[in-house]
């Protein structure tokens, strides 16, 4: 039973128990009259201050390739979930659906994602 104890302080003293991955909870997408996208994305992650928080989100196309990122320039510990937005995204012709991804500053992408539907 002590050496448990001992295990668990330590591996909460090397901060090793932390905030897990950034996970999309939500997406809106519209697209403008110059053809081009907005997304609005909603990210969860339990951001634990400039250590690890969640620092971007992604629209990939269907080959992987990254269509937009958007920073997230600070952590969002009192503010969770937290929905940002980018615009003017290019979606490339015959491209029907793109999916949104979360990275944080710890585990970078892996989080939950959520495909939408465009064009």
């Amino acid at each position: 039973m002590r050496t448990l104890l001992l295990t668990v302080l330590f591996t909460l003293s090397t901060g090793l128990v932390q905030a897990g991955e950034a996970d999309v909870v939500g997406v809106k997408a519209e697209q403008a009259a110059d053809g081009t996208w907005r997304f609005d994305v909603t990210v969860a992650h339990a951001d634990e201050g400039w250590d690890h928080y969640a620092n971007k989100w992604e629209v990939v196309g269907p080959d992987g390739t990254v269509l937009a990122t958007r920073v997230l320039a600070h952590p969002h510990e009192n503010e969770q979930p937290f929905t940002r937005s980018t615009s003017g995204v290019v979606i490339p012709e015959g491209v029907d659906e793109v999916t949104i991804r979360a990275g944080d500053s710890v585990h970078d992408l892996g989080g939950k994602e959520l495909t939408v539907k465009v064009n």
